[in-house]
């Protein structure tokens, strides 16, 4: 296979992921991007506090919320949104950039960044990750052990009204067994290549 890095005959293409929290959507991303090494990978700003083990510019842009509605004001992301009390924003610099060289890129993002960036950016081939069940989800959650109760709550909660509009999007992704939806994720991707 021909890597479309660095041709400039062919805009890359934007490929986004989204799914509630715990759907295993973090998970998924990093299975085809280990499949496909040549895609880019858009890391998200956030003014959110690292959780343990996440390192700045690898898992998230860590920045603070005066930087983050500085860069609303100059029309620097190509989506943003606030989640759970903190800001979350994808570069629209680094996606022209990239997918201007050729190079295709994948977005791991919410339900309000898929709509905004998809009306930027029509041709977006869009995945959203379901997990089985909601018990299913909620036990994930439970696990990681980084949310309080409240916390917890609200993202089912938002989990509920975000696997509500899966419609909008042109694949789902059942997380049922993760070897399985990597290998139908990895797949249809491959198929857009």
């Amino acid at each position: 296979m021909v890597s479309k890095i660095g041709t400039k005959d062919k805009k890359g293409a934007l490929f986004i992921v989204s799914a509630p929290s715990g759907a295993g959507k973090t998970t998924l991303c990093k299975a085809v991007r280990n499949r496909f090494p040549d895609i880019g990978y858009s890391v998200s700003h956030t003014t959110r506090e690292p959780r343990e083990g996440e390192k700045d510019g690898i898992d998230y842009h860590f920045i603070t919320t005066d930087d983050f509605e500085k860069k609303i004001r100059q029309g620097k992301w190509a989506e943003w949104a606030r989640v759970h009390g903190n800001y979350y924003g994808t570069s629209a610099d680094f996606l022209n950039r990239c997918m201007d060289s050729g190079q295709d890129i994948l977005l791991d993002i919410d339900v309000q960044g898929m709509r905004q960036i998809t009306a930027g950016f029509p041709d977006s081939i869009t995945f959203f990750i379901m997990p089985p069940t909601l018990e299913v989800l909620r036990e994930r959650i439970e696990t990681r052990g980084t949310d309080t109760k409240e916390v917890i709550e609200r993202r089912i909660k938002n989990a509920r009204a975000e696997m509500d509009l899966r419609h909008l999007y042109r694949h789902v992704v059942v997380n049922n067994q993760l070897d399985a939806a990597i290998a139908e994720l990895a797949t249809l991707i491959a198929s857009y290549r």
